[in-house]
């Protein structure tokens, strides 16, 4: 009998594809997906598992079902994800509300989850698939807005940095054939999409474990002749930004000219420390040559504040190292000595002391945006509109320079109506706490 299923999707945009992959696999079981989890038969709460925080994320939503079906307005809970594979035996043993377990090589189980959790019986599934053979392709359920969707090239990693727990949760890296993801790609063109945002936990290294060769540039180049405006790239790692690559994003219109390259650090003996096959001067000129040959070219990265060997000269070294670079976009996060991973038997500052340097590079992070902000003042940019925005009483939306949900936001007055979804070019005339704004031009 068909039952009415709820998803819940925590962390990063490649466990939103698996669970809009999971979505489609309970609809074409026969189930409705609904979009509130009161009245609902099964909760899946889809976890993330990368850092401790995450992990206290998963748990209150779990909770908040939890306290859902003890009030009898949800009847199963299921956990999927990154957290569940990392701490099947805890999820299980500690949180005795959850009846069902899937790990990260067990998407493909959920309909047959979703059946056993509400068949008579009292079955408590627990479903821990070979992650390195897992299907990385099929049928999606967008839960993104109309105008844009994710392409997932790959799967797993094999950079193995020190502080990080992918490998283990994910698998190593593994790129899905190429014929298979234009094939996906093009019904996301039909389907109206207009951003495409390509993303792995590293596209630079797609194809090398096919055929030994580098394919990123000939993927977006064949990506490029679909029916999208723009081609979004996530996560490269620096010493795999190849000649070709740069050529490719710079000759590719529909390639915005926005890099995310994470670097973590600047400084040698800790990059070094944590397995990244960088050095500050290697990391110095991949940037320049990119802005060398991509005009207009904005940059994000990710900065962990206090790993281990960092004390008051290498933090302040990082300091400089980002006032030099002016990078317009960066995530600052302070190191978490997550179990299971080498760095976390590393002497490292307190935790105290590193939420401390976090601080003290949001601030740094933030005259750098200021002064980019000021620098694009009288620029006329094309905006993608994603709607009204009440609290502001303008219309809300981004350019090439701002990525969904970890950039800020472009606010904008118009003369005439404007769809969310609909392009529309606006000039840049101020700044709102720290977010550009502008007026609408035809």
């Amino acid at each position: 009998m068909p039952y009415q299923v709820f998803f819940i999707s925590l962390g990063c945009a490649k466990n939103q594809v698996n669970c809009e992959q999971m979505m489609a696999t309970v609809q074409h079981a026969g189930h409705d997906i609904v979009s509130s989890p009161e009245g609902a038969d099964v909760a899946v709460v889809n976890t993330c598992g990368f850092l401790a925080s995450a992990c206290e994320e998963a748990i209150d939503n779990i909770l908040e079902m939890a306290a859902l079906k003890q009030e009898g307005k949800l009847k199963k809970i299921i956990v999927t994800g990154c957290m569940a594979q990392r701490y099947k035996d805890d999820v299980l043993h500690e949180l005795p509300e959850v009846d069902a377990v899937l790990g990260t090589g067990s998407y493909g189980e959920i309909a047959r989850a979703v059946d056993e959790v509400m068949a008579p019986g009292g079955l408590r599934p627990c479903y821990m698939g070979d992650i390195q053979n897992c299907v990385q392709g099929g049928a999606r359920i967008l839960s993104t807005p109309s105008w844009y969707a994710y392409l997932r090239i790959a799967e797993g990693c094999d950079n193995c940095c020190a502080y990080c727990v992918i490998p283990r949760l994910r698998g190593r890296y593994r790129s899905r054939p190429m014929n298979e993801l234009l094939d996906e790609a093009s019904e996301l063109a039909s389907a109206g999409v207009k951003e495409l945002i390509v993303i792995a936990q590293d596209i630079t290294r797609y194809g090398t474990d096919l055929n030994g060769e580098h394919q990123l540039a000939a993927l977006l180049r064949e990506l490029c002749k679909l029916d999208f405006h723009w081609i979004r790239l996530h996560y490269l790692y620096p010493d795999d930004i190849t000649d070709e690559l740069i050529d490719t994003i710079a000759q590719e219109e529909k390639i915005v000219p926005y890099l995310d390259i994470p670097i973590q650090h600047c400084n040698d003996d800790i990059l070094k420390a944590m397995n990244r096959r960088d050095t500050k001067e290697s990391i110095r000129k991949v940037f320049h040559d990119l802005r060398a040959r991509i005009p207009g070219l904005v940059l994000r990265t990710s900065i962990i504040a206090g790993l281990p060997g960092e004390g008051e000269k290498e933090f302040e070294e990082l300091c400089d190292f980002l006032r030099e670079e002016k990078i317009e976009r960066a995530g600052v996060f302070p190191f978490s000595p997550e179990e299971g991973t080498k760095a976390a038997t590393m002497e490292h500052v307190p935790m105290e002391e590193a939420q401390r340097r976090t601080e003290l590079l949001v601030d740094v992070q933030s005259d750098i945006i200021d002064e980019y902000n000021e620098s694009v003042l009288g620029d006329v940019r094309e905006v993608l509109c994603e709607g009204w925005s009440e609290e502001a009483q303008s219309y809300v939306g981004r350019s090439y320079a701002e990525s969904v949900d970890i950039d800020g936001k472009i606010y904008f007055s118009a003369e005439r109506d404007i769809m969310a979804g609909e392009f529309v070019n606006v000039r840049l005339t101020g700044t709102m706490d720290g977010e550009l704004t502008g007026e609408a031009v035809e």
